[in-house]
C-alpha cells in the first residue's frame, strides 16, 4: 500500500467501553501495526447530556489493560467545535447546507401524514433552498438546525472490507441534522470532519452503522474530502442470541480484569470473536498483527461464549510467568483483606502459583486456593466425616510426631509420609485425602508434600491436630 494507514476508534463516552467497541478497537489497532500505520483514539463526547469523565476515565483504562497503545490522542470533538462550525459555515456559504426551522410539532406532523400515505417518514425538505422556490416566512423565536442538502437522486455505493459491495439509493434518506439547535453538531458529520482532519484511511466499526454511511460517504464528496474504506464487522449476540450492548447486560472490560482474566486472553479471544487465521485458536499479539490483513472478517454475527473465554484465560494462567501472577494474585487477596509482604513473602507467592495456576481458570480462582495458605481454613464438614475417621486418625496421630521432627522440606516430609503408611498399612489416598481435608479444607489438591511444605510447619501441625 502506499497510501499511510491510519485506523481509529471512536468511543462514546456515556458508559463504559464495551466489548463490541474493544474488539473493533482491536482489529483497528491490528490492522495498523500490520501495514506500519498508526491508530488514534478519539472521544466522541458531544452528547453533553450523558457525557462523564468516569467514562472517559474507563475507556483509557480498559484500551491501557488490553495493552492497544494509541499514537495520537485522546482527541475529544467538544474540543473541536470551531472547527466543525467553519466547516458547517463554507458549506452553507456553498449552497451544500442550509438552516431549517421546522419545529419538532411540525416534523412529526409531516411523519405522520407520510405514515398514513404509506410513504417513508422522511424530512419534506420544507426548507431546502432551490431555484425558483419560495421559503416560508422565518418564525420568531425557533432557533433553527441546520441540514445537509443531500442528493436527490442517484446511488451511494462502497465496496465494504467485511461486507463487500453495498449500495444504498439517495431517496432511502433525507437532509440529514448537521448541526442542532445548541449548535452542537450531529454524530454523522463530526465524524466526517475528524476522519477527514486526522487522514483516517481505513474505519472498522459495528455494522449498526452501515445505514449511517450513505451520508457520511456524500458528504466526504460534498467536502472534498477523500474517503476512507469502511469495514462493518457484524455484532456480537449474547447467550440469550440478542446483541450484546450496554442496555442487555453487558459487562465492561474493565469488569473483566477485576474478575481475574489475563488482557492477553482476553485480546485472544475478542480477535477469534469474528476474524479467523486458518485453525489457530491461541496466539500472541506479535502473531495477531503479522497475520492480520483485514482479511477472514466474518460476515455473520459472533456468539459470546463465557466457556470458551474461561477455557483460553486458563491456557494464558498456565503459560503465566510465576512472578506476574503473583502480583495480580495479592491484589486479589488484598480484596479478601489478606496482605502478603512483599518483601517476605513475595518468592513464598511465587511459589504457591506455579503449584496450583495449572487447575485455574481466573487468577480470582487461583487467588481462591492461595489464601487457603494465609486464612484460617474450615474443613468442608461432609468431606471431613467421610474422610477423618476413627480408622485413619491414628495414621494422623503418627504423622504429627514424624513431621514435627523433620526436615521441613519437600523432600523430608516425602519421607515422613512414607514412613507412616508402611506403619500402618494405609494407601496413599487414604491418608492423603484427609490430611488434605484437614490442611487445606478439601480432599483434592495438588502433590501432597508440596502442599504441606509452602503451607508451613505450624499451620500444618496447627491443622492436622483439628481432628
Amino acid at each position: 500500500m502506499t497510501q499511510k494507514i491510519r485506523t481509529r476508534i471512536a468511543p462514546s463516552p456515556t458508559g463504559f467501553l464495551h466489548l463490541g467497541t474493544a474488539r473493533t478497537a482491536l482489529y483497528s489497532w491490528a490492522y495498523a501495526r500490520h501495514f506500519g500505520g498508526e491508530f488514534v483514539l478519539r472521544i466522541e463526547d458531544t452528547d453533553v447530556a450523558r457525557s462523564t469523565q468516569d467514562s472517559v476515565d474507563q475507556i483509557l483504562a480498559s484500551m491501557r489493560w488490553l495493552g492497544l497503545e494509541y499514537n495520537e490522542g485522546p482527541i475529544y470533538q467538544m474540543q473541536r467545535l470551531d472547527r466543525y462550525k467553519a466547516v458547517v459555515d463554507q458549506l452553507i456559504a456553498d449552497g451544500k447546507a442550509y438552516y431549517c426551522y421546522s419545529t419538532p410539532e411540525e416534523l412529526d406532523a409531516v411523519r405522520e401524514a407520510k405514515k398514513a400515505r404509506g410513504e417513508k417518514a422522511l424530512y419534506d425538505g420544507r426548507w431546502r433552498p432551490a431555484p425558483g422556490k419560495t421559503l416560508p416566512p422565518v418564525p420568531e423565536g425557533v432557533k433553527p438546525v441546520v441540514r445537509f442538502c443531500n442528493p436527490p437522486d442517484g446511488d451511494v455505493s462502497w465496496d465494504d472490507l467485511v461486507k463487500g459491495p453495498i449500495t444504498i439509493n439517495n431517496r432511502e434518506i433525507d437532509d440529514l441534522i448537521i448541526v442542532r439547535t445548541d449548535g452542537i453538531p450531529t454524530y454523522n458529520f463530526a465524524v466526517v470532519v475528524d476522519d477527514w482532519d486526522m487522514q483516517i484511511s481505513h474505519v472498522f466499526r459495528g455494522d449498526e452503522h452501515i445505514n449511517n454511511t450513505p451520508w457520511q460517504i456524500n458528504i466526504f464528496n460534498a467536502l472534498g474530502a477523500p474517503l476512507p474504506q469502511f469495514g462493518h464487522c457484524p455484532i456480537i449476540l449474547g447467550d440469550d442470541g440478542q446483541k450484546l450492548s450496554k442496555r442487555r447486560g453487558a459487562v465492561s472490560v474493565t469488569a473483566y480484569e477485576e474478575d481475574g482474566y489475563l488482557p492477553e486472553a482476553m485480546l485472544n479471544y475478542l480477535a477469534r470473536l469474528g476474524w479467523s487465521h486458518g485453525d489457530e485458536e491461541l496466539f500472541n499479539r506479535e502473531q495477531l498483527v503479522a497475520w492480520f490483513d483485514g482479511t477472514h472478517l466474518n460476515k455473520s454475527p459472533a456468539q459470546w461464549d463465557p466457556v470458551k473465554l474461561l477455557w483460553v484465560n486458563a491456557q494464558y494462567i498456565k503459560q503465566a510467568d510465576n512472578t506476574r501472577l503473583a502480583g495480580l494474585v495479592a491484589t486479589q487477596l488484598a480484596k479478601q483483606n489478606i496482605a502478603v509482604d512483599v518483601d517476605s513473602g513475595t518468592e513464598h507467592l511465587v511459589k504457591l502459583c506455579a503449584l496450583f495456576k495449572d487447575r485455574c481458570d481466573t487468577t480470582v480462582a487461583l487467588a481462591s486456593w492461595i489464601a487457603k495458605f494465609y486464612g484460617e481454613v474450615t474443613p468442608d464438614a461432609a468431606e471431613k466425616a467421610q474422610h477423618v475417621t476413627d480408622a485413619v486418625r491414628p495414621a494422623l496421630t503418627l504423622l504429627i510426631e514424624k513431621l514435627s521432627t523433620c526436615a521441613w522440606e519437600k523432600a523430608a516430609i516425602a519421607v515422613a509420609i512414607k514412613e507412616v503408611l508402611t506403619a500402618t498399612g494405609l494407601k496413599m489416598p487414604q491418608l492423603a485425602m484427609p490430611v488434605r481435608v484437614l490442611v487445606l479444607g478439601t480432599a483434592q489438591t495438588p502433590s501432597l508434600d508440596a502442599v504441606l511444605e509452602l503451607c508451613g510447619k505450624e499451620k500444618v501441625l496447627a491443622r492436622l491436630a483439628n481432628v
